[in-house]
């Protein structure tokens, strides 16, 4: 074997062993690409489940706030009808801008 046959059989070799090594690292990428997008999805996922916990603790704090004790009757009412009078107030500014 020639020097110059030597040297394009390592050159060859080289170049397979380029080849391969671009698979793995390939190979490797889109699973990184894959368990990227999995965590992306979990994230969104565990931020819609946060979004609804909100919701559910101030649905709760809400009902807290309105709750009827037996000695306390007066006090809920009149705290009902401030919250249906803040409620009233809310649609009527909603209602003002969406007509103009």
């Amino acid at each position: 074997m020639t020097s110059n046959e030597q040297t394009l059989a390592t050159f060859q070799t080289r170049v397979r062993q380029m080849i391969l090594r671009f698979r793995q690292l390939k190979e490797e990428n889109d699973e990184l690409y894959a368990l990227l997008d999995k965590s992306e999805n979990d994230i969104k996922t565990l931020h819609e489940k946060l979004d609804q916990q909100v919701k559910d603790y101030n649905s709760l704090k809400m009902a807290k706030m309105i709750e009827i004790t037996d000695g306390d009757l007066d006090a809920a009412r009149t705290r009902l009808s401030k919250l249906i009078r803040d409620v009233n107030k809310c649609i009527t500014i909603l209602t003002d801008q969406k007509t103009d």
